[in-house]
């Protein structure tokens, strides 16, 4: 049967004047331009939204666009889309560091005063409701080919026990030959450890005592004021710094092997903020004991949070020194030694360890800290995880949590090989952490390899999974335009509607308190196939609705009034005229996600009681906090047909705490 075009497909077709004919369809040009018009007519009838969903390009005033490196859900319902400088030198040299707040529901936006570059930095939802925001960027990276004056790390020493030393930026350390080479950084060097020792004369009486100065250490950046040959060296050497005079010139030096033009990477810095999402503005806290950049920050059972690798004050990978934040003190100790490349996927599991995925961003050796496993934290002991395919292209690929988090089962999505590699996997896998001998079997495959998919769980324990690219950071024009929806129950993927903004480097996406997810950011390095011209970075905002939420129509189950703490036995009532149709109950912790990697969300079930008056109903969270980590979250209730209500923000508190406002 001949296929006639509706009125309503023709008006659209020819709507936008074209002067054609239907005979026309015949040439190539006409053709594809006829099904764009179809495809277009096509995914805005109700019956695709509601299988499918649909997706809409949100309304950003110019004053307002940004390049989103970092997105975090708040509990006041916002997203703060933090830039820092963008990945932009210009900006950077310029000292322009931007944070910018969305507010979705009103769709407004506000530009948040921003005090630091936290350019790649590390993020956590802390119990009170506040983003820990540590590390970001103290100098840009110079490539191969391009690095004019010899630089590196240099060691300060400072054998004064009785006072500290700060270098400004500036200083001048001068080689044995003369050679002079300048600080990029303010350093300040702890003073010495004096200890004194006691023996004592076999007579038993003691001796004289003595004491024993061990010099302190700090690092700092340095280069050559000329260029030369005559700046390079590979061999130890003691610097002196010069314009110091006295005891102090005879107390600090300099120590350096290596002062190259090779590569130079991006280096850390170790301030640390507090979000406070009801006064909109940064709150600097303790700094860390080490400068991060490209860190994972990830809140512990106790609320206290871990922070974990990134690069250095000199641009090395921090090669094991992690740090813990304690949200009551504001400050950081000593935590466990480990080393893990930059950016690694760490989730806490049922029992307070944490599953290393494999995941990670990039820096740091091929063969170190890549392979998979649970870390305790309390033994520092790291049992190594089998089973993964594709282990060597897991790096810019998603981890997450299946829904619910009591299965304990962790899922990885596809990847790449290491730095900028060709390669790109469609495997995903998944490990089942409640057995006894857990190991990684494969699930069902993504249409391509992908690297930097995005991967939100949803209320109705999907995961929605949308965007990537198939080759780094999108060249060769392989942004994926696809999106698809995982079934743990099933273990399979269903289709969703296309989305039309390609995300691939510096993307994220979130899940919003009104069940849509909102995606954000793209940073490609060209624009088109051939790779001739350089990408800009994606500033559009794109938000897709689940087909749940066409299907219901306006009709959703609704929560009414209810607290915004739980009881002492960990519970919750709510006044509700859809009792009789709700079935689940989900609490979903907000995201806070950058450079693929979100190891703040997870999805709790929850206890359902429906009361016997038939308008309320209570709601019970788990009181094992390595299930539910202290914060703030999404309530989310769904009914038979998996159509979710809009979320109740609700606080669960530590176990030795009371909740906000109690």
């Amino acid at each position: 049967m001949a296929y006639r075009p509706s009125k309503q497909f023709k008006k659209t077709l020819f709507g936008s004047g074209a002067v054609l004919v239907l005979a026309a369809l015949n040439a190539p040009a006409a053709v594809s331009f006829a099904s764009e018009k179809y495809h277009a007519y096509k995914i805005a009838q109700p019956e695709y939204m509601k299988k499918y969903g649909s997706w809409d390009v949100v309304d950003v005033p110019e004053q307002y666009k940004v390049n989103a490196i970092h997105a975090a859900l708040l509990h006041t319902g916002k997203v703060l889309l933090i830039a820092g400088s963008g990945n932009n030198q210009k900006k950077f040299d310029a000292g322009t560091f931007e944070t910018v707040l969305w507010d979705p529901v009103k769709n407004t936006f506000k530009k948040i005063d921003t005090p630091e570059d936290f350019f790649c930095s590390g993020h956590t939802q802390l119990p009170d409701g506040r983003l820990l925001v540590a590390g970001g960027t103290a100098r840009y990276e110079i490539l191969d080919g391009k690095v004019k004056k010899a630089g590196g790390g240099m060691r300060v020493k400072n054998e004064s026990p009785d006072r500290a030393i700060t270098l400004k930026k500036g200083t001048v350390f001068r080689s044995p030959s003369g050679v002079e080479y300048v600080t990029k950084f303010d350093v300040t060097v702890p003073k010495a450890k004096r200890e004194f020792e006691i023996s004592y004369f076999k007579s038993g009486q003691m001796k004289p005592w003595k004491t024993k100065v061990t010099a302190a250490e700090a690092r700092v950046f340095v280069e050559a004021v000329k260029e030369g040959p005559q700046a390079l060296t590979t061999e130890a050497a003691q610097y002196e710094v010069v314009g110091l005079k006295g005891d102090d010139a005879d107390n600090v030096y300099g120590l350096a092997q290596k002062l190259t033009t090779e590569k130079q990477d991006f280096q850390g810095i170790k301030a640390a903020y507090e979000f406070d999402p009801k006064a909109e503005r940064y709150i600097p806290v303790a700094p860390m004991k080490d400068a991060r950049w490209y860190p994972t920050l990830v809140t512990l059972d106790d609320g206290k949070v871990l922070a974990v690798s990134g690069l250095n004050d000199v641009g090395d990978v921090v090669p094991g020194d992690n740090e813990i934040y304690d949200p009551k003190t504001k400050k950081w100790s000593k935590g466990p030694f480990r080393y893990f490349p930059t950016y690694p996927a760490l989730f806490l599991t049922k029992g307070g360890k944490l599953l290393y995925t494999g995941s990670n961003a990039g820096y740091g050796p091929a063969d170190k800290g890549r392979e998979p496993g649970l870390w305790d934290l309390k033994k520092n002991a790291f049992t190594k995880l089998p089973g993964l395919t594709d282990p060597d292209q897991l790096e810019t690929s998603a981890s997450l949590m299946l829904p619910p988090a009591q299965d304990q089962k962790v899922m990885v999505l596809g990847g790449g090989g290491v730095g900028e590699s060709p390669n790109s996997t469609a495997r995903t896998s998944i490990i089942d952490l409640s057995k006894d001998s857990p190991v990684f079997t494969d699930g069902p495959a993504l249409p391509q390899g992908t690297r930097y998919l995005s991967s939100v769980l949803m209320p109705d324990d999907t995961v929605f999974t949308s965007g990537g690219s198939e080759q780094y950071r999108g060249s060769g024009g392989s942004d994926i335009l696809k999106s698809q929806f995982y079934d743990p129950r099933s273990n399979a993927f269903n289709e969703a509607a296309e989305p039309t903004v390609g995300r691939n480097y510096h993307s994220e996406a979130l899940l919003l308190p009104d069940g849509r997810v909102a995606t954000f950011g793209s940073d490609p390095l060209y624009s088109n196939k051939d790779n001739t011209k350089l990408g800009t970075f994606e500033q559009r905002i794109e938000v897709f609705t689940p087909p749940a939420l066409h299907r219901a129509g306006g009709n959703r189950p609704v929560l009414g009034e209810g607290p915004q703490e739980l009881d002492q036995n960990g519970r919750a009532t709510f006044k509700t005229q859809d009792a009789a149709r709700i079935t689940a109950a989900r609490l979903m912790r907000p995201s806070a996600v950058t450079h693929t990697t979100d190891v703040e969300q997870r999805s709790i079930e929850l206890g359902l009681t429906k009361e016997a008056d038939g308008v309320t109903v209570t709601v019970e969270v788990p009181k094992d906090r390595t299930l539910v980590p202290p914060g703030w979250y999404m309530l989310f209730v769904t009914d038979q047909d998996g159509i979710p209500s809009e979320a109740k923000w609700i606080q669960v508190a530590g176990t030795d705490e009371e909740p906000e406002g109690s």
